[in-house]
């Protein structure tokens, strides 16, 4: 090959690498091979309803949320057999874990007054899909993402406290906007592809109905 030939070929090779497009920080290019889809879904606490929804989502999905994240242990009422685990099935008590299938991801637990005195006790909310399909509260994912990457509750549960408030607001410094206690400042750093798998799990789970309304824990489940 002569030298213009050759100054020719390697141009050409340089052109094809820069119009490849760039990679994201949300790509992820492990797709169905990624070991963590199979891992999630032996794992998986609750039967899962697949029809409709993309297998390595929701295999992914349940991996963070069961075996990186665990949030059910915020997500569920405790303490006791009626919280995260059922009867004989507490692994801290030296039994086999066995989940609490009809609480699972289905909300209650009381965190408390984020400062001593009169306020808002924040209690973790019902992640499970409602009547729609969709998961906490019918959010669409679109929703779920903005929540996840803001932080902002969508109910406002909690507003800050004013002199005029009840005394189901947060004081300030605190934003009433905002969700408490959930650690929404570390999951927004989640690749776009992760919280669309944690969704899509959370699509697959069974409903759980909870107390009856206006608790914002109550679900419609059909």
């Amino acid at each position: 090959m002569d030298s213009n030939r050759l100054l020719m070929s390697i141009a050409a090779l340089l052109v094809a690498i820069a119009v490849q497009p760039a990679a994201k920080a949300d790509d992820d290019d492990r797709g169905s091979t990624d070991p963590r889809i199979e891992r999630g879904f032996d794992i998986a606490p609750v039967t899962l309803n697949l029809r409709g929804k993309n297998h390595s989502l929701v295999g992914l999905g349940s991996y963070l949320v069961n075996a990186q994240m665990d949030c059910n242990l915020c997500h569920n009422a405790v303490p006791g057999p009626g919280g995260q685990y059922a009867q004989g099935g507490n692994p801290y008590f030296g039994q086999p874990k066995n989940t609490n299938q009809t609480t699972y991801l289905g909300g209650g637990r009381d965190f408390g007054p984020l400062v001593p005195g009169n306020t808002a006790h924040i209690i973790s909310r019902n992640l499970t899909p409602d009547v729609t399909g969709r998961p906490v509260a019918g959010l669409s994912f679109a929703q779920f993402l903005h929540i996840l990457r803001t932080g902002e509750d969508p109910d406002h549960l909690h507003p800050t406290c004013t002199n005029a408030l009840p005394t189901d607001c947060v004081p300030a410094p605190f934003d009433g906007n905002l969700l408490q206690i959930m650690p929404w400042p570390r999951f927004q750093d989640m690749t776009t592809h992760d919280i669309r798998a944690i969704y899509e799990y959370l699509r697959a789970i069974p409903c759980v109905a909870g107390p009856p309304a206006p608790s914002p824990l109550h679900n419609q489940c059909s």
